[in-house]
């Protein structure tokens, strides 16, 4: 259906970007501006002075800003975090709430070699950006593939996509997760309304990397991470060593 082969978030200039070299520097800018967080400053006013600072690229800044977050941001999320082993070995009557665009197309991009961040809050996200617009590549159905595989691994039985209607192709893209979803016989609904993110930000076993939504739900299941750890190999993962708060 999708005969030629797209790329999904890659960019040769990363390779330059995030070298071993550049990911040192990085790596002190990303301290400086969580130290900073942690002391009330904004995200994009301090990403864009430190950037400065150390004469960042636009995607490097990006990938700052995306990975890095305060210690209550950190402590918040992983509290709200459900743990995929306990999802594995314990069997429910269960429903999983999905960031569809979100979820998507960070796995296209893993499964393009496309850059990925391992942020702080243990989430991966890409540096892929939407901004309105979004077509079903080559990579599409293994994606949505790759998700029912996971669910059934971690015992869902069920599943609700939350598409943002005003993103070109969202009703391709339900068509396709509802074609897949009924070939692997999972149970599945799929919603394309204007703003997800107001809605999954008030539910339980929510399915995202948004921090909006990560800093308001009840809880969350990090898929992505897990398909990408269990399926898909030749990744360009990118770490600051943030996992963990600093010591007070």
């Amino acid at each position: 259906m999708h005969e030629k082969c797209t790329r999904r978030g890659f960019n040769n200039e990363d390779l330059t970007s995030f070298s071993e070299t550049r990911i040192t520097t990085l790596n002190k800018a990303s301290e400086e501006i969580c130290f900073m967080l942690d002391r009330g400053y904004d995200s994009k006013s301090l990403v864009t002075f430190i950037g400065n600072h150390y004469q960042l690229t636009a995607r490097q800044r990006l990938a700052l800003q995306r990975s890095c977050c305060s210690t209550i941001e950190f402590k918040t999320r992983i509290f709200k975090l459900i743990d995929n082993n306990f999802l594995c070995l314990n069997k429910y009557d269960r429903l999983i709430n999905i960031d569809g665009f979100n979820t998507i197309i960070t796995l296209e991009v893993a499964l393009s070699n496309g850059t990925l961040l391992q942020c702080r809050d243990t989430s991966i996200k890409d540096l892929a950006g939407l901004r309105g617009t979004y077509k079903l590549i080559d990579k599409t159905s293994k994606a949505i593939q790759l998700i029912a595989s996971a669910l059934k691994d971690l015992n869902f039985n069920e599943a609700e996509f939350y598409l943002d209607e005003p993103i070109s192709n969202s009703i391709n893209l339900k068509l396709a997760i509802i074609d897949i979803f009924n070939k692997v016989n999972m149970p599945v609904k799929v919603h394309v309304v204007p703003n997800p993110d107001n809605i999954l930000k008030n539910m339980d076993y929510v399915a995202t990397s948004d921090s909006i939504i990560l800093d308001n739900c009840i809880s969350w299941v990090n898929l992505t991470s897990y398909i990408i750890d269990k399926y898909i190999s030749n990744i360009s993962l990118i770490s600051f060593n943030l996992s963990e708060p600093p010591n007070p």
